[in-house]
């Protein structure tokens, strides 16, 4: 899940293909419907994003009492209206009207504590849960920004590769190999420094047994001569999320597929290529494509039908960009690495969003 920033930003208007009285206002390759007339290109609004839970108070002021996602109604959700896609909420707050929103745009000043707005988190089934210990030596994985919010992550031309973008749930693995110990967690436990204990009912350890994880991290950290491996993977199928690929999550297979790993070299964490490093050795997430960097491929390629099952079953999530040469991003703060989700993934109806 990307970092919940809200900010303010330049507009772009543009036409509403269906319905005379909506605009479209662009905010980097997002676009939110707006009322026809509040806004004109080169104004500055503040863009409320995705996954974003909203007071009462500012629900109320934006006219929005009911109409937003959640038991709640209180959480911000891509939505179809009039037949465009409107992701994300461009306003103007009173609490920031005498804000100089051109200036704020240019500091990237994050509104988000000023208008009571918090990031949504997924609840977590108990499947995916149990009892906790302290790991400090996990290597914890990254949120990755939405493409649409950060446009130039990549540079027109850069050599990238797209894989295929799962919804299952993230699962991490840390082999530490002064002593063998094997961590295994998921993002958001990860986040706080702390793993899972081992239990055969839990979803993670039971895909990291299952697939045999800790030898494969074993054999890597002893090629790399590496002090910490960490291998990250999707677990995913029936009983994990609302799309299966043809897998369960119930039997003492799940399905599993690896799409990144990180080491501890010489005391310097690095990023490799899943696929140079674990061909063979575990299933690995689809790669749908590589070449130069352009963003109308990418988006192009967000959409469509899965491809793990080999049958196409069902919707794609969307795709992760990444460089084929790890680098640093400015833009982020980060890794360079990115996401697309597609249109028909927002959209869908009765879909779940478990951690």
């Amino acid at each position: 899940m990307s970092t919940l920033r809200v900010t303010a930003e330049k507009l772009i208007i543009l036409e509403h293909p269906n319905a005379d009285a909506l605009e479209l206002a662009q905010v980097g390759l997002y676009r939110a419907v707006v009322a026809k007339g509040v806004y004109r290109t080169g104004d500055y609004a503040v863009y409320i994003p995705e996954q974003s839970v909203l007071p009462a108070e500012l629900i109320d002021e934006l006219g929005l009492t009911g109409k937003l996602a959640g038991s709640g109604a209180d959480r911000v959700k891509a939505v179809r209206l009039r037949g465009e896609l409107s992701q994300g909420i461009v306003c103007r707050p009173s609490a920031l009207a005498e804000t100089d929103l051109a200036a704020a745009a240019e500091s990237g000043e994050d509104f988000a504590e000023t208008l009571g707005v918090v990031k949504w988190q997924p609840p977590i089934p108990t499947s995916m849960n149990g009892d906790v210990v302290s790991a400090p030596d996990l290597l914890p994985w990254v949120d990755i920004e939405n493409l649409k919010r950060y446009p130039d992550v990549f540079e027109a031309g850069e050599p990238v590769v797209l894989t295929e973008k799962l919804h299952g749930s993230c699962c991490l693995v840390t082999y530490v190999a002064a002593t063998g110990e094997v961590q295994v967690s998921s993002k958001g436990i990860g986040a706080q420094g702390l793993a899972l204990a081992e239990d055969e009912r839990n979803l993670y350890w039971r895909a990291v047994r299952a697939h045999d994880i800790p030898a494969v991290a074993a054999r890597l950290a002893e090629r790399l001569g590496a002090e910490r491996v960490g291998i990250f993977g999707e677990v995913f199928g029936a009983g994990v999320q609302d799309l299966t690929y043809g897998a369960s999550g119930r039997v003492e297979l799940p399905g599993y597929a690896a799409f990144d790993v990180s080491a501890v070299v010489d005391g310097q964490l690095r990023w490799l290529p899943a696929a140079e490093l674990l061909e063979g050795e575990l299933p690995l997430v689809p790669e749908l494509w590589r070449g130069p960097f352009d963003p109308d491929t990418v988006l192009a390629l967000a959409q469509g039908k899965e491809t793990v099952s080999g049958r196409e079953l069902h919707l794609r999530e969307g795709v992760v960009i990444r460089p084929v040469t790890e680098r640093w991003s400015m833009v982020v703060g980060g890794r360079a690495i990115a996401k697309v989700v597609s249109d028909a993934y927002l959209t869908r109806k009765g879909g779940t969003e478990y951690e």
